[in-house]
Order: structure tokens, then C-alpha cells, then sequence
């Protein structure tokens, strides 16, 4: 039996956990899995995480983070108020649901709203407000000064978090066969640009 210093088995238990859902592709699993996973007694997570739900809830947290750090590496390589910029953001987050598909409806189903509502998750979590500063900087670019970024950029969200539904479930495939998340992405995000362009 492995013995963890106190701040390490909170950490060692959602590795554990982590491991188990990306392994059966689902929360299928008990906290006693999870605490032989880590290596520990079936009593010890307990002293981190009151039931499974909390635990479920800290993978949540992690997931949210990693997804951040994913969409915050691809906008950091484009300048700021492109479309470029705003494409690699949605890229990064397609890649990403799909990379990790057993993590998706955990994330953004009732555990992971509960994560999102925590002190230890930021608000850009899910690259949101990364999206609104990149649509902030476009407007800015365009000289459009009657932008307001947060409902253009929830557009912009839908887009891609819908795309990501539909290619993680093939349903897009069935829909348009053929079709590419990426491509449509990519050409949604032009014509949406434009539209803005246009209408200011």
C-alpha cells in the first residue's frame, strides 16, 4: 500500500480517477477503484472528497484547466484580432473534445457546471473570455465601436462547442458526409467575421 504526504493524495486520487474514466470511456466506477488505482485504503479518499460526485467534480476542475491551457498554447501562437486568432482558439477546443472524448459529457454535464462554479476554477475556463478578448481585439482592429464582444462571442462558442458535439458523435459526418469540423469552423468563422464587418 502506497502512503501519500496529505496534499499528494488529493492529487493521487483524481489521477486515479482521470485514469479510470479515460479507461472505460465513462464515471463508471467506485471510490474503491479509485483508491486501489491510487494505492491507498478505500477509507483514505474520504479524507479529500466526501463521495464520488466531489471527486468527479475535482477531474472536472483538471479537465477545465487542461482545456484552458490548451486554447491559451494555440491563441498565443496567432496575433490578436485576426480570425486566425479566433480559429485557433476553436481548433484547439475542437481538438481537444475530441483527443478526450470520455471526459465531454462529464465536463459539461452537472458535475462539471458544479466545477466551473468553484473558487479554484477560473472563469475562462472553458476558453470563454479568451474568445471574448479576441473578439474585443477584432472590433478594435475593425474600428467597429459599437461591438459588444460577450454576445458575439457566445455566437462564436455555440459554433464550435456544436461543431464538437456533432463530429465527437459522428453525427456531422452522417449529416453532411464528408463534411470537416475544422473546415466548417474555419469558414463559419469568416462568414460570421464579415457579417460583423458588414453590419457596422
Amino acid at each position: 500500500m502506497s502512503h501519500y504526504h496529505h496534499g499528494n493524495l488529493r492529487n493521487a486520487l483524481i489521477v486515479a480517477a482521470a485514469d479510470l474514466i479515460a479507461e472505460r470511456g465513462s464515471s463508471d466506477f467506485s471510490m474503491i477503484d479509485a483508491s486501489r488505482r491510487a494505492g491507498v485504503s478505500s477509507a483514505a479518499p474520504y479524507r479529500h472528497f466526501k463521495d464520488k460526485d466531489a471527486l468527479l467534480q475535482a477531474v472536472c476542475q483538471v479537465s477545465f484547466m487542461a482545456l484552458s491551457e490548451a486554447t491559451d498554447a494555440a491563441a498565443a501562437k496567432c496575433n490578436a484580432g485576426t480570425v486566425e486568432h479566433i480559429i485557433a482558439l476553436g481548433h484547439a477546443y475542437i481538438k481537444f473534445v475530441m483527443d478526450h472524448p470520455e471526459f465531454y459529457d462529464l465536463m459539461w454535464g452537472e458535475h462539471g457546471i458544479r466545477a466551473m462554479e468553484t473558487d479554484s476554477v477560473e472563469l475562462n475556463s472553458s476558453g470563454f473570455y479568451t474568445l471574448v478578448e479576441s473578439v474585443q481585439a477584432i472590433c478594435k482592429e475593425k474600428g467597429i465601436e459599437s461591438c459588444d464582444a460577450i454576445p458575439l462571442a457566445s455566437k462564436l462558442w455555440a459554433l464550435v462547442h456544436g461543431l464538437s458535439s456533432l463530429a465527437l458523435n459522428n453525427h456531422l459526418e452522417k449529416l453532411v458526409p464528408g463534411a470537416d469540423a475544422y473546415a466548417l469552423l474555419e469558414s463559419s468563422a469568416y462568414t460570421f467575421l464579415a457579417g460583423l464587418q458588414s453590419e457596422h
